[in-house]
């Protein structure tokens, strides 16, 4: 008999955290997310989208043992044809009957609160953070992205779960050849005097918290489920990232004054918390900084790429990459970069992705159970 403890009390949130460190012990592809990164999501004080929605946690116990977990959550940001909940956090044992008994308890939770379908694994958050379950390219998670073991996918399929879509992400050596399509479109754009590109600067983070903003709305907000971003908001997020931005690596281009287009990578920072067990105490920012001095870090990830609707297919983005990866060559230690992942609704992104000549290393997928089974499953939209 399985028993469902709601996560209330310091016991349960540390068992929370503690039961996919003891389930992939083993496994030497497992990076533990830092605790507080995790509970963070949890605590209203810190994430907005209770604001909006709400969430709650589970354990679930079978002969006084933990054998598997997840958050069940409704965001009502989250628009979607019919009223759809969400769940992630999951973890469990390989065993089909523990798995359906943790859908079955997320799916009633979520029916009580009128809803109509659930998506998962998601995030009760943003999409660029522990959002879509692996179910190709079972190495090293990115930082913020989803690990588990190749059983999940069976596990989910097997109830009945269906893609809603894939989440392709592709990587590319730093050294490799550059796509001579993107090495004409640089030399056709440097002749334009009024064209140049800069890298991002830690000291002036307010105009490129603006710049950021200004592309990002007009390159994505109109697409699909975008929004609209706001400089504030963009400024504090900059500004959390102050100590792990490196100059070399994320570029801006510019017409005359005026924004134009955009490429914004970061170090990967599992390269580095994958010595911390999760934990992010005085000792382990101590350590942090040390591994973060010292120890090479191959291996940075590409977090938004845009252009603005003007400058799209006049080879901004050839220009762009090419003057950032000649930079990046000679000042960094990096020797891969991957980008974060792109939907499958997104084929325009994929198309400059495969251009880069990059190879897909992992796919992820975000699933959807519609709870009338008899009505037309229909996967997400091209955009």
């Amino acid at each position: 008999m399985i028993i469902v403890e709601e996560v209330q009390n310091k016991n349960h949130k540390r068992e929370f955290l503690e039961f996919p460190a003891q389930l992939y012990q083993h496994d030497k592809n497992y990076i533990r997310p830092l605790d507080q990164h995790i509970e963070e999501i949890f605590d209203p004080e810190k994430n907005k989208f209770f604001k909006n929605g709400e969430c709650k946690r589970f354990l679930f116990k079978k002969d006084n043992k933990t054998v598997g977990k997840v958050a069940v959550f409704i965001n009502n940001c989250y628009e979607q044809k019919q009223p759809t909940g969400g769940f992630g956090f999951f973890d469990c044992i390989n065993d089909q009957e523990t798995a359906n008994f943790i859908f079955d308890h997320c799916k009633n939770w979520l029916q009580e609160r009128g809803m109509e379908a659930m998506d998962g694994p998601i995030n009760f958050g943003e999409r660029d953070k522990f959002w879509g379950l692996l179910i190709e390219g079972f190495i090293e998670p990115l930082y913020g992205m989803n690990y588990n073991f190749p059983y999940y996918k069976d596990l989910f399929e097997n109830y009945g779960f269906q893609i809603y879509f894939e989440q392709l992400c592709f990587t590319r050596p730093v050294f490799a050849e550059v796509s001579r399509v993107f090495t004409i479109a640089h030399e056709k754009n440097r002749r334009n005097p009024a064209i140049s590109a800069q890298p991002m600067k830690k000291n002036n983070l307010p105009k490129f918290a603006k710049d950021f903003t200004e592309i990002y709305n007009k390159a994505w907000a109109a697409h699909g489920e975008g929004k609209q971003l706001e400089e504030a908001k963009v400024l504090k997020m900059f500004n959390t990232m102050k100590p792990i931005i490196n100059e070399h690596i994320s570029w801006f281009v510019y017409e005359n004054d005026q924004p134009i287009a955009m490429w914004i990578n970061l170090p990967d920072l599992n390269q580095w918390f994958k010595y911390l067990n999760g934990k992010f105490g005085i000792w382990e920012k101590l350590k942090f900084l040390f591994l973060k001095r010292f120890k090479k870090n191959e291996k940075m990830v590409g977090l938004v790429f845009g252009v603005v609707p003007e400058w799209q297919r006049k080879g901004i983005d050839g220009y762009m990459i090419w003057e950032g990866t000649q930079h990046l060559r000679k000042h960094t230690d990096f020797t891969i970069t991957e980008l974060q992942w792109i939907g499958d609704f997104n084929p325009k992104m994929i198309k400059i992705a495969e251009t880069l000549d990059t190879t897909v290393t992992r796919k992820l997928a975000t699933y959807r159970y519609l709870f009338d089974q008899n009505k037309e499953f229909e996967r997400h939209a091209i955009l």
